[in-house]
């Protein structure tokens, strides 16, 4: 029964561009990565499927989810999608799911590691803030 579960997981591969990141997520190993500016025309519409695939993931699969951010810049309404993510974890957190955030930061950039802090304190859940190797 939870193979077959596990099976329905499909990864979610959408190439980054100017305005938005690449984002990585793979149902086998639970490892989604972003990486990019995030600025979308329309982030509802643009992670709205992120979105949906960590609800799936979080419901569907045993498996622990790592996200490993290296965000550049986020507008507004990304900020508001990633916060949506980020409840998703703290909410399968709660009920004992493996659950972490790895955030890499350019060292030059100063607002990312705020930005990446406000979200920590939110998070009950592992989240490491790291300088990314050069």
């Amino acid at each position: 029964m939870s193979m077959q579960s596990e099976v329905a997981m499909k990864s979610l591969n959408v190439t980054g561009s100017q305005s938005t990141p690449t984002i990585l997520c793979n149902p086998d190993n639970g490892v989604m990565s972003m990486q990019g500016d995030s600025y979308p025309e329309n982030s509802f519409e643009f992670f709205g499927e992120v979105i949906e695939w960590v609800e799936q993931f979080l419901q569907r699969s045993s498996q622990p989810l790592q996200l490993e951010l290296h965000l550049i810049y986020m507008n507004t309404s990304s900020v508001k999608a990633m916060m949506d993510i980020f409840d998703l974890m703290e909410a399968a957190f709660a009920a004992s799911r493996e659950v972490s955030v790895r955030w890499y930061y350019d060292p030059d950039n100063e607002r990312v590691v705020e930005l990446a802090e406000e979200f920590k304190e939110d998070c009950s859940f592992p989240f490491d803030i790291l300088p990314h190797d050069e």
